[in-house]
């Protein structure tokens, strides 16, 4: 059973109550707990050595990703964190020191997007580090932005440069709270997420929700340096571009908007935050999965993101 089949399994089933706005299925949780003008956002999400970082992975980037990644997933919902929980398994054999760098590395990324630490819980766990995190949030009533949204028509929008994360970029990425921010408060977004999985995976999590298809233009999408060279000089490596929609780890936007607003935004973007790319790389279209559309024509792409339990 892959990962998002197990996930279905689990979720088809599972308890609520009238505080829950949106349940599992999105980046955030939703949550009605009677605050004026917001809702909650709840979010947890795990690293794990051997999978997320390695043993001679620097401690303050384990530390840094671990709460970079709910921060994304925050971002994703074009909200503001509040606090965080912290649950850290260590083998017996821990060093304090390198435990105490992979809370130098969270501590201050927390302190940059005024996330507080609230506590905690701390475990032992067999041969590996893991690290999960809780982190909640605030999002203004009615502006949460949900996957589901997109529409026939739309464009397509990513932040950044795609694939090749594993050079360095997992571990370093700054999560786009300030950007999603911005753009939810001065255009209607009709569908959000970010990219954690791959954009051939996480797409395909718009495009269900919404029930469409996607058109990407190959020349579009933004490839980033890293993949070109570790394609250039592996004969063995994906190609770029695959690398692009399918390496995952990239922690930017993906958006959809209606086309008809699309040179407004590149135009307003452009102004408010200069040293970001941003990039139409397409557009939904009826149906269902992606289509490539390349010199040659339009042609199925099957390939996905990372998944676990493959």
């Amino acid at each position: 059973m892959k990962e998002f089949e197990l996930i279905a399994h689990l979720t088809k089933s599972l308890p609520t109550n009238e505080n829950v706005v949106v349940g599992a299925g999105d980046d955030c949780a939703v949550l009605d707990l009677g605050i004026r003008e917001k809702l909650v956002l709840f979010k947890t999400d795990a690293v794990v050595e051997g999978i997320h970082f390695t043993r001679e992975t620097p401690p303050e980037k384990i530390g840094h990703k671990a709460l970079a990644r709910c921060l994304s997933d925050i971002a994703a919902m074009a909200g503001t964190p509040t606090a965080a929980l912290v649950t850290i398994a260590l083998p017996k054999d821990f060093d304090a020191e390198f435990v105490r760098k992979i809370y130098t590395g969270l501590n201050a990324l927390a302190e940059r997007h005024g996330v507080a630490i609230v506590g905690g819980e701390t475990t032992t766990n067999p041969e590996r580090i893991l690290i999960s995190i809780a982190l909640l949030g605030t999002v203004p009533r009615r502006k949460q932005i949900l996957r589901g949204g997109a529409s026939v028509g739309d464009a397509i929008f990513v932040t950044g440069e795609l694939g090749g994360s594993l050079a360095d970029k997992h571990l370093s990425f700054e999560p786009r709270l300030a950007e999603a921010r911005w753009l939810a408060e001065h255009f209607h977004l009709h569908a959000l997420m970010d990219l954690s999985d791959g954009l051939a995976g996480d797409l395909r999590h718009i495009l269900n929700a919404s029930k469409v298809g996607a058109e990407i233009l190959k020349s579009a999408v933004p490839v980033s340096r890293a993949a070109k060279v570790r394609a250039k000089e592996n004969s063995a490596a994906k190609p770029a571009f695959v690398a692009a929609l399918t390496d995952g780890e990239d922690f930017e936007l993906l958006f959809t908007i209606a086309s008809k607003e699309a040179v407004k935004l590149l135009d307003a973007c452009k102004k408010q935050f200069p040293k970001l790319k941003l990039s139409c790389i397409g557009k939904i279209v009826a149906g269902d999965g992606i289509l490539i559309r390349d010199k040659y024509g339009a042609h199925k792409f099957n390939g996905h993101g990372y998944v676990h339990f493959t």
